[in-house]
């Protein structure tokens, strides 16, 4: 099996699930309230926010959000399409092999794994270990989100692979504790957690 085609994620790929309010799957009301809370949990726990990548950035929702609650902060927007590239002048590259001169305090890969075949699955999880030394916010569906219903068929992408979702957990659990909320704390980060702010057994 191979992972979604670049070539995929053209201007009709956008339109539909980015900017057509009856098919987007990207409500702002939804982010403010993610972004609000994915902050507020890095600023609880003290994870120091300087450097930001946002890998399989889109539109680049995540943008004003870092900004406003870590107005020091850089941020960065990789993208594998080549039209948004063009549109937002993001830098191209895959979460499978994107490699940077340092980690990042905070990556944010939304909405972006269940693309990737199980082969570049495994690369991209161990590759987020590597580009991220303080907190990762990911999100995905899993093959259990459909089982339950909980995903609605009409507005996602029929292309999604349907990974389990314990192969994302064993593919991060060397890099990263989970601590709910979609958020992992890097292994790395020179952060203090309580046992049971940790999702870890």
């Amino acid at each position: 099996m191979e992972s979604i085609d670049a070539a995929n994620f053209d201007e009709a790929y956008y339109e539909r699930y980015y900017f057509d309010k009856k098919t987007r799957v990207a409500d702002p009301r939804h982010m403010e309230r993610l972004g609000n809370f994915v902050c507020a949990y890095l600023k609880y726990l003290r994870v120091p926010v300087q450097r930001v990548l946002d890998v399989g950035c889109g539109i680049g929702l995540w943008r004003d959000i870092i900004a406003r609650h870590f107005p020091q902060a850089s941020f960065h927007g990789v993208e594998v399409s080549q039209y948004l590239c063009e549109r937002y002048g993001w830098e191209r590259g895959s979460v499978v092999d994107y490699r940077a001169r340092e980690p990042f305090d905070l990556v944010i890969c939304q909405g972006v794994l269940a693309y990737l075949s199980p082969a570049d699955l495994k690369l991209a999880l161990r590759n987020l270990g590597e580009l991220c030394s303080g907190a990762l916010y990911l999100e995905v569906v899993a093959r259990e989100d459909y089982e339950q219903d909980i995903v609605d068929d009409t507005l996602t992408d029929p292309h999604l692979f349907r990974h389990r979702a314990e192969v994302y957990r064993r593919g991060l659990a060397g890099s990263f504790k989970q601590m709910g909320g979609g958020l992992w704390l890097s292994r790395q980060a020179d952060v203090p957690v309580f046992a049971l702010e940790s999702a870890e057994p």
